[in-house]
């Protein structure tokens, strides 16, 4: 018989140390990790306070239906830590660099900047778009008229 090759899923597991976005409350909008899990349905969750998580969050019970799992987890860290020991822990993973190079991130400031916009702003995005979009159409012309 030929050899089997078994390839994990690449879904994002309810865990221990896996790093999840808060959706709903005081919290919404920033980090904490998974430190135990209650039931099926609910999670005991902490976060530091760091530049990437301003604030950061205090141990809690949260609902899994309010919180998005990330793709970073925290290795290794132990059931039910103490605050201090998630946050070594956290510095040690690098969470936060892990989190800022994530398209993800990089997505939410983008919206927020969008949001914070005003209208002369839009409009000069508006004008900088269509510049834009002449110059390469000319530079498209060109390579056109040339071959």
């Amino acid at each position: 018989m030929g050899d089997a090759t078994i390839i994990g899923s690449k879904w994002r597991l309810v865990e221990v140390g896996r790093v999840v976005l808060l959706q709903t409350g005081p919290s919404a909008g920033r980090l904490a990790a998974i430190i135990e899990i209650i039931d099926h349905k609910r999670v005991l969750v902490d976060g530091p306070a760091t530049d990437a998580n301003p604030g950061g969050v205090a141990r809690q019970a949260v609902a899994l239906a309010d919180v998005l799992l990330t793709a970073i987890v925290i290795a290794d860290l132990p059931r039910a830590s103490r605050h201090g020991t998630v946050e070594a822990a956290w510095e040690k993973a690098e969470v936060d660099s892990k989190w800022k190079a994530s398209n993800w991130y990089k997505k939410r400031l983008q919206n927020d900047r969008r949001k914070a916009l005003t209208d002369f702003d839009r409009f000069k995005v508006l004008r900088l778009k269509k510049q834009r979009r002449f110059e390469e159409r000319k530079a498209l012309a060109k390579v056109k008229a040339s071959a």
